[in-house]
């Protein structure tokens, strides 16, 4: 143990500064240990391992700063090649080693009894899933934060691709953020580079390069998208590699994300919300360690909270709610209890306050209400099918796009013309880190809907209000004039007074309608049936509102631009115009499908424990 830790004050919050913990081929990551007390009181641990520079981290969960005053150690740690960390940083790749290797030297510490809990959200929450797939030992306990990100499913690892189509504005906006690969620091290993960082030369160290996110910004209309970052200035990151794989590639099958096979034997208790960009994948998450768990308390004890904020917002007080401008309430929990609870009861044996709870407590948009369920979907679930329709046209919210349960006896079409150079621009939504105002959340949609290349359907106002939970699936039937081309869907909740708040939204990329994995283009003027996944939502349509479904092919910058040649949407510049059609009627039926959970089956109002 270095002198400085040694003759720090016994009750100093960090106790030990910028240890360098030794991984098996010799890279050393940096690591703080916060605790109160003696070195050699033995006390449970609760890890973190970020990406985002230990220094400041301390302060993001206010419960790290209890859990050490209550007696734990909380230790938080730079992964690989980042910040203070030896090594080179590669997206998603060793993190099971290291996080191995790190437990392994937790465990022989003094101040260790070899109990450990895992913590933190986003990228915090993925390294506490894919560390759980190790079945370490010391792990006791997870408590897993919007950790959507590190779960494998299929053409959305990473939450990168919808459909096929490329998640431009949060994937591009982490990399030129956050992705870089290159940090200054000394050239130093080992004990001298944890005494350089304990050192005065450290005050005023800046390890991470200077990114004009500005600039990035401006730029990223322009084109080619593989260019974006380099032309922007952007230090060099994984984002090349990332956007010329294809969706389902071997390049993200081979990444340290949560397998289909994988399982755990901690429990865990898992945070998200409605309009993060995860909700679904945490949920088949949640549910895959439930049925793979290797420990019955593992199995017993899978808990999902889903509230109605955007990506790790838990509000203690109504006033810190981050969900756009769609008016909610009653939307707070005592997150911080629930958390101290959670790792009182596992790493400490408290039974005061039980853990046993719903499998899902889950926040109820529109309706300002929790429910829980003991399963998901949601048992009693009823698909509810709402067919497109339109007299006239249904160009715009001043055109004649109707939605109605009944299978419309003629066919018909609605066309639209789809522009790259004028892309229907994105508000709020399912997304983070795109440096948008705007980024994620509810918000009014209709001046959106007053474009021409929007087409838009609308049911009458309710007679009776209408719970859909669960997950949403447009089928559509199309056709276009390009090779290539996207559809995007929009479901909406248009209130008596006529605003139209977004409630989840998905887009099909055509090329990859029958695979992610390969290509397969369209023969213009033919008529395509196409799945259109919207993931996950919970919300409540009130009497007099309307059930309303927006369709498009562009959702910018959220959503790369299709250039609509069949070219390389990624490293080409060209683009023509695309004459779309969605057809409705008949054996071209055109529909939403809702999960609609029955008022005896939504599940009961009450507190979480």
């Amino acid at each position: 143990m270095l002198l400085w830790a040694l003759s720090c004050a016994a009750h100093a919050e960090l106790a030990l500064k910028s240890q360098m913990v030794p991984m098996r081929d010799g890279i050393h990551l940096s690591t703080d240990v916060y605790f109160h007390g003696a070195l050699n009181e033995p006390r449970p641990t609760i890890l973190i391992r970020t990406v985002y520079n230990k220094r400041g981290t301390f302060g993001w969960n206010p419960v790290w700063k209890i859990l050490v005053e209550q007696g734990y150690a909380v230790v938080i740690q730079d992964i690989r090649g980042r910040y203070e960390s030896e090594g080179v940083y590669t997206v998603a790749r060793g993190r099971r080693e290291d996080g191995v290797d790190t437990l392994d030297w937790i465990v022989a510490q003094p101040w260790s009894n070899g109990r450990v809990g895992l913590s933190g959200c986003s990228y915090l929450g993925e390294a506490q899933v894919v560390l759980q797939a190790t079945h370490h030992p010391a792990l006791v306990v997870g408590q897993p934060q919007s950790p959507a990100s590190g779960y494998y499913r299929p053409g959305r690892a990473w939450q990168s691709f919808s459909g096929g189509a490329f998640e431009l504005g949060q994937t591009a906006g982490w990399f030129a953020n956050d992705g870089t690969k290159y940090f200054y620091g000394p050239p130093l290993s080992g004990a001298a580079r944890s005494e350089w960082f304990q050192s005065d030369h450290a005050d005023g160290y800046q390890a991470k390069p200077k990114q004009d996110f500005q600039r990035y910004l401006g730029n990223i209309a322009s084109l080619p998208v593989m260019t974006l970052l380099s032309r922007s200035g952007i230090s060099p990151t994984d984002f090349e590699d990332w956007r010329e794989s294809e969706p389902d590639g071997d390049y993200f099958r081979s990444m340290d994300l949560v397998q289909a096979g994988d399982s755990t034997a901690v429990p865990n208790l898992f945070f998200d919300t409605w309009y993060d960009y995860g909700a679904r994948e945490t949920l088949m998450m949640a549910n895959q360690f439930r049925r793979n768990a290797t420990t019955s308390g593992a199995r017993n004890h899978q808990f999902v909270v889903i509230g109605p904020g955007t990506h790790c917002n838990y509000p203690e007080q109504e006033s810190e709610l981050s969900a756009g401008d769609r008016p909610l309430a009653n939307t707070s929990r005592d997150y911080v209890q629930m958390q101290l609870d959670w790792y009182d009861y596992w790493l400490r044996g408290n039974t005061d306050r039980p853990v046993k709870r719903p499998f899902l407590t889950y926040y109820v948009l529109g309706a300002d209400q929790w429910r829980t369920a003991d399963a998901w979907p949601i048992p009693g679930t009823q698909r509810t099918r709402w067919y497109l329709s339109s007299p006239q046209p249904a160009n715009s919210l001043r055109g004649g796009g109707r939605l109605q349960t009944v299978k419309p006896p003629e066919q018909g079409s609605d066309q639209f013309t789809y522009d790259p150079a004028h892309p229907v621009p994105s508000l709020g939504g399912h997304t983070c880190c795109t440096g948008s105002s705007t980024e994620a959340g509810g918000y009014d949609q209709s001046a959106i809907e007053m474009r021409d290349d929007v087409l838009v359907y609308s049911s009458p106002p309710l007679e009776e209000g209408m719970e859909v939970t669960g997950l949403i699936h447009a089928r559509l039937f199309v056709s276009s004039s390009a090779r290539d081309t996207d559809f995007t869907v929009k479901l909406v909740d248009v209130y008596p007074d006529g605003r139209a708040f977004n409630v989840q939204e998905g887009v099909q990329r055509m090329r990859y309608r029958n695979s992610l994995r390969s290509q397969e283009f369209m023969v213009p003027g033919t008529v395509y049936a196409i799945d259109v996944d919207l993931n996950a939502t919970s919300n409540y349509f009130a009497k007099g509102h309307r059930i309303r479904v927006e369709i498009s092919s562009s959702n910018f910058p959220r959503i790369e631009r299709n250039l609509n040649t069949g070219r390389s949407n990624a490293t080409t510049s060209e683009f023509v115009t695309a004459e779309n059609t969605v057809w409705f009627g008949a054996e071209r039926a055109s529909y939403v499908e809702l999960p609609v959970v029955p008022r005896e089956g939504a599940g009961k109002e009450r507190s979480a424990p």
